[in-house]
């Protein structure tokens, strides 16, 4: 499978892009993981088949799933992960291997950084989501009642292996959730990919095997390059990442974990972002016309649900760990292809924004 470096010192590793070369994955593992084989594979109810095939290929034996869905990203997992390694005598060598979505990669990954002060980690991404955003660079954190991934962590994986032949069978609506984050990479830093997504929105839509690796792989790389050059968050550039977070973390909390997919609630965010940017007179309509009508060709939400108050979503926003001094800080675009962070927003804004979707 080709690979795509992720330049970080030691903390280096290899992204495997490839469709339907599973029989390289043991290879391409030990070689980053030598004691994969006693490694402890994480999946959740739907991914655990793949797991095992996985499993079996490296001669390994410990898979353990959790449920499906994003209350899985809690400390009661996390506590049950441990117990798993703590029954294995895994030690600082033991690689944990996550088979599926953000919810495992996110789950596992935390588990990784934290067990025995850290573990490697290889990433196996099974969503386009996964293979997009959260397998790539390090962040890895579960859930509290109060917001969404406010206990968490660094860690970089030691390897990601990801087989887009695994998109053939993902429900509609997930593939679908996944585009948010593609189209994200395109208005934060990528114009020319944007407008590559437009003019090919019918093969990204029917999952044209070309159209997807090379969709899957610019997303990685534009993911990649703003990691090297921020790996934690300490001079704002990653901040980019988060355009249009701010708002769907907001959705997701008050909407319950699960009424929306992250996808979803992303793309409803996006336009929120870039209609704050509209208020603010940082951009034109057209970039905000332009993003609308491309996540609804994806069949994307564009707007909040009206039964969620605008005064709950704030309040879980002032929570939001962006956040500075108890200023919001939002990412807005300035062009297409270029968005800056800022802490200046008054709620006022944030409110009318909210209040007209």
């Amino acid at each position: 499978m080709p690979t795509l470096r992720v330049n970080l010192g030691p903390r280096s590793y290899d992204i495997a892009i490839g469709s339907g070369a599973e029989g390289g994955f043991p290879a391409f593992v030990r070689d980053r993981a030598p004691q994969a084989a006693r490694g402890l594979f994480v999946a959740d109810s739907n991914t655990r088949p793949h797991a095992d095939r996985l499993a079996r290929r490296l001669g390994a034996e410990a898979v353990v799933s959790v449920p499906a869905g994003e209350s899985s990203k809690s400390l009661a997992e996390a506590a049950n992960l441990y117990s798993q390694l703590a029954s294995r005598a895994a030690d600082r060598k033991t690689p944990v291997v996550a088979v599926g979505g953000g919810v495992v990669g996110d789950l596992a990954g935390f588990v990784a950084s934290t067990y025995n002060r850290g573990l490697p980690l290889v990433m196996v991404p099974t969503s386009l989501l996964a293979m997009v955003d959260s397998s790539v660079g390090g962040k890895v954190g579960i859930n509290l009642p109060e917001g969404k991934n406010l206990v968490g962590a660094f860690h970089q994986p030691a390897a990601v292996w990801i087989d887009t032949a695994l998109l053939d069978t993902l429900p509609d609506r997930e593939y679908r959730s996944g585009l948010a984050e593609v189209v994200k990479y395109g208005v934060i830093l990528d114009a020319d990919f944007f407008g590559w997504l437009e003019a090919n929105a019918d093969a990204v839509l029917r999952r044209d095997l070309t159209a997807v690796e090379h969709m899957v792989a610019r997303s990685c790389r534009l993911k990649a390059d703003v990691v090297e050059q921020d790996e934690r968050e300490e001079t704002g550039l990653r901040m980019v990442l988060n355009y249009g977070h701010t708002f769907a973390h907001a959705f997701e909390a008050v909407g319950g974990y699960g009424a929306w997919l992250h996808g979803e609630a992303v793309g409803a965010g996006m336009v929120c972002a870039c209609r704050l940017a509209e208020r603010r007179g940082l951009i034109r309509s057209d970039l905000t016309t332009r993003q609308v009508n491309l996540l609804r060709r994806f069949g994307l939400p564009t707007e909040r649900r009206v039964e969620w108050d605008p005064d709950a979503l704030l309040a879980v926003m002032r929570r939001d760990k962006k956040n500075v001094g108890g200023r919001l800080r939002f990412v807005l675009p300035t062009r297409l292809g270029q968005v800056t962070g800022f802490d200046d927003v008054p709620e006022a804004q944030v409110r009318e924004v909210l209040a007209a979707a």
